[in-house]
């Protein structure tokens, strides 16, 4: 496909620009600040991911690096508040190894790992996966419970292709409830940003 294509001419440093901006995610965001935002090379992932994992597994699997932009609110942790809304922008070698690392990395991983200790004091309780629509090309989610010492953590995580880029929306969610609605409609907007980028709208 041309859009596929198109996306080969896409550079480390157009990643950036991908990422939504705070005025053009859903109107639940809009009281949140910027908590975290930066290049995410495979170096960071490997730190911050599931143990064992490493920086030369994921270049193998074919990500050359990412970029992403969270937004949060943490003084209102009440049950069911979203407290975080964040999207990544991934590129990788080709298109096949998106669709490859959306499965055997994405969903793989977190279900593998159902039981272990991720972060500080947290244990990955149970995953779910979700189903998706509404999407240019493949997409799949999950929907992550994690529990520890101060309660529940839901993260509903949505992933999609777009040629050789991963998009990533994420919702995270105070207690154990699934926000699908939520993590899809953000996952469409940095859909639409993503494309506007490749085909040089941006």
């Amino acid at each position: 496909m041309a859009l596929d294509r198109a996306t080969f001419g896409i550079s480390e440093e157009s990643l950036q620009y991908m990422v939504l901006e705070k005025t053009d995610m859903p109107e639940e965001f809009q009281g949140f600040q910027v908590v975290r935002e930066g290049p995410l090379d495979n170096e960071t992932m490997a730190q911050h991911g599931f143990q064992g994992n490493t920086p030369e597994r994921f270049r193998t699997l074919g990500r050359v690096t990412g970029f992403m932009r969270e937004l949060g609110e943490t003084t209102n942790a009440v049950d069911g508040f979203n407290f975080l809304g964040a999207t990544v922008a991934h590129l990788f070698d080709n298109p096949k190894t998106v669709t490859d690392w959306m499965h055997e990395v994405f969903i793989k991983d977190f279900e593998a790992n159902v039981g272990e200790s991720v972060g500080e004091d947290q244990q990955l309780i149970s995953t779910k996966r979700l189903e998706t629509s509404g999407f240019f090309d493949e997409a799949v989610a999950l929907k992550v419970l994690q529990g520890g010492t101060s309660g529940l953590v839901s993260s509903t995580v949505l992933d999609f292709r777009v040629g050789r880029i991963l998009g990533v929306a994420f919702v995270g969610t105070v207690g154990d409830h699934e926000r699908l609605d939520l993590a899809t409609q953000l996952a469409q907007s940095l859909e639409k940003q993503i494309v506007k980028v490749v085909l040089g709208a941006v």
